[in-house]
């Protein structure tokens, strides 16, 4: 660890109890937007568990928070046709994105985990009003899709094209994209994004990033962590072209990056040090910043163990060659299904010198966060700021609780306001969990 400051004891981000925008809600991190801030509303996305209501199991659901009033509105974008349907709704890969449209209509795009073809979308009734949604439509990239995952971004150099990002054209696990010429009313089959060597099937995990005009940028590994050393790598889209981060082309978007390792390569992994994408923003001059997670010493182990030490990582362009340091200890994994998962980090899209981290780790020490309140170890949300992107200070967010707190997610919204929501409760599996959607609307 290099020159960090500790954390600091409570704060005023204590202080306040976090607001509860959903009572039973989760979502993966591999989709975005799943929170936007539209029409004075925060405009919240995730999967019911089903916990205290075995009728919303798997539901996909909207909740529209007034940012004025306090105000609160749930909406069910879409219920499983039967048990077995319920089952699969009930995973938190199934999470909607969302997109605001210029006649400010809303757009959510969602799918499953993975079992089907079908691509969902619904848009809003009325413009900036997540109250009330025009019924679903399905689109099919084709009749092998396997898909899941949704990204939108709308380039309003291309006359407004919006860009869908998910995974699976062809049943590939590779990502892929479709795109739309007319605010989402209908869509195109794109193709791959980024292919990967065929020895046996996998899939590299993406982020994406737009300035909104004319470029989209992506984060990216080769593959899952149980397969792959992962590095960490970028690329860029614009003018038809993915290109490496200096603007050297790759290929065009309609052909396809050949291999996932000809991107900017930016952090090399290794057996002792396996990486995954977590978050990537862009800043006022239109450079990406990211942070990613890393899971250390474990070499020689095996799948399912659960990985006891990851750090945070972050990684930034000057517009000439990439800055990375890491940042903070993240602690062990959420379960051991899946070694590498963590509590996440949150970027902030508006200042790079602020991010925010969940760790079950002193995040300077990496000592065991164990918590007054019950004497167990907990996942809790710290604020990391920086002035020169080398040193880091971290103010506790929540502290001593007695649930979990993960996830955490900034959203995009110009201004002196800053909106910070994650979820509370217990993760045992991505198809099992016990959340509340929670967070703090405070300025910045």
């Amino acid at each position: 660890m290099r020159r960090l400051i500790p954390f600091l004891a409570a704060s005023l981000l204590c202080a306040s109890e976090p607001i509860v925008f959903n009572d039973d809600g989760g979502w993966c991190w591999y989709q975005d937007e799943r929170v936007i801030v539209a029409n004075g509303h925060l405009v919240i996305g995730s999967i019911a568990s089903g916990r205290d209501d075995p009728n919303r199991r798997g539901n996909v659901e909207v909740v529209s928070y007034n940012l004025a009033t306090g105000a609160r509105n749930l909406f069910t974008l879409h219920q499983g046709a039967d048990e077995k349907d319920r089952r699969q709704w009930y995973d938190d890969h199934n999470v909607p994105a969302f997109l605001q449209t210029p006649d400010g209509h809303l757009l959510a795009v969602y799918a499953k985990h993975g079992p089907e073809e079908k691509i969902y979308l619904r848009r809003s009734a009325r413009p900036g009003d997540a109250a009330a949604w025009a019924p679903a439509e399905v689109f099919v990239p084709s009749e092998k899709s396997r898909v899941t995952y949704s990204n939108l971004l709308r380039l309003s150099a291309e006359n407004g094209r919006i860009y869908n990002f998910f995974r699976g054209l062809d049943n590939s696990f590779k990502p892929s994209w479709m795109w739309s010429g007319d605010d989402g009313r209908t869509w195109t089959t794109g193709g791959i994004a980024i292919n990967v060597p065929s020895e046996f099937r996998h899939r590299p995990y993406v982020k994406y990033a737009s300035n909104g005009r004319d470029t989209i940028h992506l984060a990216y590994t080769e593959g899952h962590p149980r397969d792959f050393d992962n590095s960490i790598y970028h690329a860029v889209y614009r003018n038809g072209q993915l290109r490496r981060s200096d603007g050297s082309v790759i290929a065009s978007l309609n052909e396809g990056m050949p291999r996932p390792e000809d991107g900017t390569r930016v952090y090399a992994g290794g057996p002792d040090n396996v990486a995954w994408i977590i978050d990537l923003q862009v800043d006022r001059r239109g450079h990406p910043y990211m942070a990613y997670s890393v899971q250390m010493n474990d070499a020689g182990k095996k799948p399912g163990h659960c990985g006891q030490d990851h750090r945070y990582r972050f990684a930034r362009w000057d517009g000439k060659r990439w800055h990375d340091t890491e940042i903070a200890y993240a602690g062990h994994c959420l379960y051991p299904r899946e070694d590498d998962y963590t509590g996440l980090v949150a970027l902030d899209p508006h200042d790079p010198r602020t991010l925010f981290i969940s760790t079950n780790a002193d995040p300077v020490t990496g000592a065991p966060l164990i918590s007054k309140a019950d004497g167990q170890r907990h996942w809790e949300i710290f604020k990391g700021v920086t002035r020169d992107f080398k040193r880091w200070t971290w103010t506790p967010v929540t502290s001593d609780s007695r649930a979990d707190n993960l996830r955490p997610i900034v959203p995009i919204w110009p201004g002196r306001q800053r909106a910070l929501l994650w979820l509370e409760g217990k993760m045992r599996t991505y198809t099992d969990y016990d959340f509340r959607v929670v967070g703090l609307v405070q300025n910045r």
